[in-house]
């Protein structure tokens, strides 16, 4: 049977396996592009761990809090693109503070960095900021006995060495803004007595050398 002009000029039909693998490869790739958008949006959104703490000024810790004020304490990776929004805040929040707390800026050399490599862009910023004393803590020694672990965490304390407030002051990575953390640690230095509050932490691992590397 010969076939009329009509079906000749209409092309073939692609066989329903094909159809289906194509099908297929529609559904992977929507797959992956949404597993991508959702492993970002977990990274700008997930915390570092910060729930331990220490509660008291450690004993032995070279540091000493203010007697007459709050002290608040901020650790730092050096090499972390995330903390810079953390430095911002901290200069929004000692701009809004009606009592302005000693601050001392403490930049971890974790094992594996090279010394000098926390002097970088971040410690140029931090030390813009009026009143902020900054220091280096080799090996992460002082963050070790405070239980600071993520960059960026924020620890205030009364005159008295009692915890008043633990945490990050930003609300994302890299997110400068309004957030919980600065507005907890603004009550806190109006009033000590209010209980210790928590935030969580925006920020690589304290202890980690490759940071810059590891979290663009």
């Amino acid at each position: 049977m010969l076939a009329t002009a009509e079906t000749a000029d209409r092309p073939p039909r692609a066989a329903p396996a094909q159809a289906c693998v194509l099908g297929l490869l529609v559904l992977a790739w929507a797959a992956a592009v949404g597993a991508g958008i959702w492993m970002l949006w977990r990274y700008a959104n997930g915390p570092g761990p910060s729930g331990a703490a220490a509660a008291a000024w450690p004993g032995g810790s070279s540091l000493r809090p203010d007697p007459a004020r709050p002290t608040l304490l901020l650790f730092l990776h050096p090499l972390c693109p995330c903390s810079r929004a953390s430095v911002e805040e901290l200069d929004v929040l000692l701009a809004r503070a009606k009592i302005r707390p000693a601050v001392k800026a403490l930049f971890v050399r974790p094992p594996g960095l090279e010394p000098g490599q926390e002097r970088q862009g971040l410690w140029s910023s931090a030390a813009k900021i009026p009143g902020v004393e900054l220091a280096v803590d080799a090996d992460g020694v002082e963050a070790r006995r405070f239980r600071a672990e993520t960059s960026g965490h924020v620890l205030l304390f009364a005159p008295d060495g009692s915890l008043r407030f633990s945490g990050g002051i930003t609300s994302a990575r890299g997110h400068a803004g309004d957030n919980a953390g600065v507005s907890l640690v603004l009550e806190r230095l109006i009033d000590p007595t209010l209980i210790p509050a928590a935030a969580p932490v925006f920020g690589c691992l304290l202890f980690d050398d490759l940071c810059a590397e590891k979290n663009p």
